[in-house]
């Protein structure tokens, strides 16, 4: 039922006082509680007018006014709608966040491999320290909840998990309210049997859910997944003729292309790069990449926050402009860490 704004700040206001004192609520009471500058006479209408709708009564004459059972129903009601909203408007900025630095890692590869003519990579962030952030549960169909897992650093993994009975709006909210209470913030070493059997023991009849959603957090955090690295520029390496005969180029546009052999030199650069400068200068064997045993890569460690870590590099001839290239990153990281923490 649509309820004038008048008429909503009233019945919240009765409710509210309800829960706090047990008592039926006068419309003097009401006057002093809500902000609507209203004479008692006028409260007095309107709650007529709200019991009259069967969203208040009267228990016994001369007694101020309590919710009615319809009139707890309409609060849980938008209650809940109000909570989901919530967990939506989350989600999509999460979503939102996660896409914006996708352009922005594309967005740098290209501008190194412009502005210093030779190729470039850069590493989408590993994320180090895996702690759950948040988790929601929504409904799919009657025998499917959609799992969403935010990992620390805004890491979003998708679980689908099988119910045997369908769930109402009202146990949907109570399994993410106990899930959020009791986990955010852990890693997986930190759920325990002891957390794991509480946990059970609170959803009641919901347990195996609780079940199904720690195994999906738990494949969510320690999951292995392939490393994403963007490319750009690796048609400037025709430019330098050491590096532009067929088989050099061939097996350099190859490693592009492909990139898996790029993860072993992002992970070089994370494990060996210093505090102070997070570069790293590889002259051609010293590249753990065998394609680039002819060029000099210069990396550098970009660090985002909240345990996002990443590389980003260029490679050239070893007669590269090492100066402008070190310079370069230096920018660009400082250009990326401003970027990323306006968002």
């Amino acid at each position: 039922m649509e309820l004038d704004d008048r008429k909503k700040k009233i019945r919240h206001a009765i409710g509210r006082k309800h829960r706090e004192t047990g008592e039926p609520v006068g419309s003097r009471t009401i006057s002093k509680y809500t902000d609507l500058n209203l004479s008692s006479a006028t409260i007095r209408n309107e709650m007529a007018d709200l019991e009259e709708m069967g969203l208040i009564l009267q228990p016994h004459t001369s007694a101020g006014r309590i919710p009615s059972d319809q009139g707890y129903r309409v609060y849980v009601d938008a209650m809940l709608a109000e909570k989901e909203q919530e967990v939506e408007n989350m989600k999509e900025m999460l979503l939102d966040k996660e896409e914006k630095l996708e352009k922005l890692l594309k967005q740098v590869a290209k501008t190194l491999a412009v502005d210093t003519n030779y190729a470039s990579m850069i590493s989408a962030p590993m994320i180090k320290r895996n702690k759950l952030k948040f988790i929601q549960l929504s409904r799919v169909d009657d025998e499917h909840l959609l799992t969403t897992i935010v990992i620390e650093g805004n890491v979003i993994k998708n679980r689908m998990i099988e119910v045997e009975q369908e769930l109402s709006d009202s146990d949907m909210l109570k399994l993410n309210i106990l899930l959020n209470t009791r986990l955010s913030g852990l890693s997986v070493e930190d759920i325990n049997i002891g957390l794991i059997a509480a946990l059970k023991q609170e959803a009641g009849i919901h347990s195996d859910i609780i079940g199904s959603v720690l195994d999906a957090a738990a494949g969510a955090i320690t999951e292995d997944e392939d490393l994403q690295i963007y490319t750009s520029g690796a048609n400037n390496i025709f430019r330098y003729p050491e590096l532009a005969d067929k088989e050099r180029a061939s097996d350099l546009i190859t490693t592009f292309e492909d990139k898996s052999d790029l993860t072993s030199l992002v992970e070089s650069t994370l494990s060996a790069s210093t505090e102070e400068t997070g570069i790293q200068v590889y002259i051609g064997n010293e590249s753990p990449v065998q394609s680039m045993k002819d060029c000099s890569v210069v990396t550098a460690t970009y660090d985002l926050g909240e345990g996002m870590r990443g590389t980003v590099g260029v490679i050239g001839p070893k007669r590269m402009d090492y100066d402008k290239v070190v310079g370069t990153l230096k920018n660009m990281m400082r250009a990326l860490d401003d970027l990323y923490k306006k968002e």
